[in-house]
Parts: structure tokens; sequence; C-alpha cells
């Protein structure tokens, strides 16, 4: 499967991890977005179900332990190269899960990881599409 110049649109996932009133955010070791913050995550693979991989990639890119996805939002990522080709495309559900345990180490994807406040996100070198999800989801994130 290419992730850089797809013949389709790749399906992924986010983790929307919240504790204490912080968010868990990932600085991206990847394109698109390297080296910005985002949510852990990522794509979808054969015979998996979205919430499968949701817990799947949290485990692998943070060390943590979730359960009970729930669905909070769908977030489109297209990305042209100088040419006008389409060198990304992803469709990202997003879910929020709840922490079960687990120990916070940062996974092979990742740059680093953090826990951020509610309030303090948006300072913060966010990737496009996180951004937009945040400022759509602040107050549901909040409650």
């Amino acid at each position: 499967m290419n992730r850089i110049y797809p013949d389709r649109p790749l399906i992924g996932v986010g983790a929307v991890i919240i504790r204490d009133g912080k968010i868990l955010l990932e600085r991206r070791g990847n394109d698109p977005g390297k080296g910005k913050w985002s949510i852990p995550g990522g794509l979808v693979e054969l015979g998996e179900s979205v919430e499968q991989t949701v817990i799947r990639e949290v485990r692998e890119e943070t060390g943590l332990e979730v359960e009970k996805p729930e669905h909070i939002d769908v977030v489109g990522n297209v990305v042209l190269d100088d040419a006008g080709k389409i060198k990304y495309h992803f469709v990202i559900i997003d879910y929020l899960v709840k922490l079960r345990g687990g120990v916070l180490k940062v996974g092979s994807d990742a740059l680093d990881l953090k826990w951020v406040s509610l309030k303090d996100v948006e300072i913060l070198d966010l990737t496009k599409t996180f951004r937009a999800f945040f400022e759509r989801n602040r107050e549901k994130l909040a409650t």
C-alpha cells in the first residue's frame, strides 16, 4: 500500500485520550506533518475493524492500553505536490478512547509524546487536520 502518491484514499484512525483535563499529543515522525503535533493514530489493516485499529495503534505508538472507542469526527487530508498531483490522501476516523493502563513510551512512528492542557493545545505547532478537528470539537472534548 503506497502512502505517497496512492491510487485511492487510505483509511486511518486517530485516538483522543484525555486524562485530568489534558490530551495526549504525538509529535509526528513521518510526513505528512512530520515534526508537528497531532493525536496518535495510524492506518487500518486488512480485516481489522476501525475500533481494533485505534486500540492497536495507541498501544504501538504510546505503550498505553485503551478501550471503548467512541466515534467523534471524520477528517479528510489531501496533499498535492508542486505539480498538482495527489501526494497524500487520507480519510481519518477520530475516536475518543478511555485510558485503561500501560506505561507511556514513544513508539517508532513518533518523535515525542506529551500530555497537554486542553487550553494550551492551540499554541503548539499542530498538523492542519488536527487543528481543524480541535477547533470543531473543543467543547465536546472539555466535557
